[in-house]
C-alpha cells in the first residue's frame, strides 16, 4: 500500500466515480460526522458520481439513497442497488435474487442464526437485522463486547458449514446464500444507472473505491485506484488496496475527498 499523497495528479483528475464503504470508512466510533456528509456533497457538486457500497441493510439504504447527496447505493454486501429519482420521486432498484428466493433463504438463515448464537458466546444478531432483506448480520463488536479473532473465525466457519457465503466487516460477519458480493452488484449498478462497464479498463481508471475491511477485498482487488483508510492496517488482507490514507476512519475519508477535489479547483 502506497501513501495517498503519491496518487498522481492526472489520475486523480480523471476520476468520475467514487464508490465507498460506510462503516469505519466514513464513520468514526459508529458516528457519521458532518465532515463526511460535507465531503459527499462537495464531490457530488464537483460532478463526480458517488455510490456508497455497504453491508448495511435495505431499510438504511432506502434512507441513504433518498436523503444523502449520493447517486446510488449498493447494500447488504451486494444483494441490491437503490437509486432515487428525485425529479420523479421514485426509488429505482435492482436485486441479485427474487422475492421468493430471498424468502427461502431467510428460513435457512434463521436456522444458522440459532446455531451461531448457541455456539459462539458473546455474539449477537445485529441491531439492524430487522431492516434486512437478504442476509444475516452477526454482531461481534458494534453493540456487543468485542469478540476475539478466534470467535469471529468460528462465526465464519458456521456460516460456511451451512452453505452460506460469509464476509467479515469491521463490526459484523454477514452471511447469505449466493455468489454475489459488493463487486458483482457494483458492476450491475453502474451499468444500469450510468451506462458504463467497470470491466472496461478506461472506466476502471475513472473510478476509485474507498474501504477499510476484509469484505472490501473484492473491490480492492478489482479497482486500480482502490484506497484504504488507515485503519485497514488492523486486518490481514490477501488483497490490500493500492493507496492508503494517513488518517483513520472518517478523517481518512475526508483526505480522499480533498485529494480528488483539489485537482478540480
Amino acid at each position: 500500500m502506497r501513501p495517498l499523497r503519491e496518487f498522481p495528479t492526472a489520475e486523480r483528475a480523471a476520476v468520475r466515480f467514487v464508490l465507498t464503504d460506510i462503516d469505519d470508512t466514513m464513520t468514526t466510533d459508529g458516528l457519521l460526522p458532518s465532515s463526511s456528509l460535507a465531503a459527499l456533497e462537495a464531490l457530488s457538486e464537483a460532478g463526480l458520481k458517488v455510490i456508497p457500497v455497504t453491508g448495511r441493510p435495505a431499510g438504511w439504504c432506502d434512507h441513504i439513497a433518498r436523503m444523502w447527496p449520493v447517486d446510488a447505493v449498493v447494500g447488504e454486501n451486494g444483494a441490491f442497488w437503490f437509486a432515487y429519482d428525485r425529479e420523479n420521486r421514485k426509488m429505482r432498484s435492482g436485486f441479485a435474487k427474487t422475492d421468493a428466493e430471498r424468502q427461502a433463504d431467510r428460513e435457512r438463515l434463521e436456522t444458522l442464526r440459532h446455531r451461531i448464537l448457541a455456539e459462539v458466546e458473546g455474539a449477537g444478531v445485529a441491531s439492524d437485522q430487522d431492516y434486512r432483506v437478504a442476509d444475516l448480520a452477526i454482531d461481534f463488536r458494534e453493540d456487543v463486547a468485542p469478540l476475539d479473532d478466534k470467535a469471529v473465525e468460528r462465526i465464519v466457519t458456521l456460516f460456511e458449514e451451512g452453505g452460506a457465503t460469509a464476509k467479515v466487516s469491521s463490526i459484523h460477519v454477514n452471511g447469505w446464500f449466493g455468489v454475489y458480493d459488493k463487486l458483482s452488484m457494483a458492476r450491475i449498478c453502474l451499468k444500469e444507472n450510468f451506462g458504463v462497464s467497470i470491466d472496461d479498463p478506461d472506466t476502471n481508471a475513472l473510478s476509485v473505491f474507498v474501504g477499510d475491511s476484509p469484505n472490501d477485498q473484492p473491490m480492492f482487488a478489482f479497482f486500480r485506484n482502490s484506497i484504504g483508510v488507515a485503519n485497514v492496517r488492523d486486518f490481514r488482507l490477501q488483497t490490500p488496496p493500492r493507496w492508503i490514507t494517513a488518517s483513520k476512519n472518517a478523517t481518512g475519508f475526508r483526505e480522499v475527498a480533498a485529494a480528488l477535489l483539489e485537482v478540480r479547483k
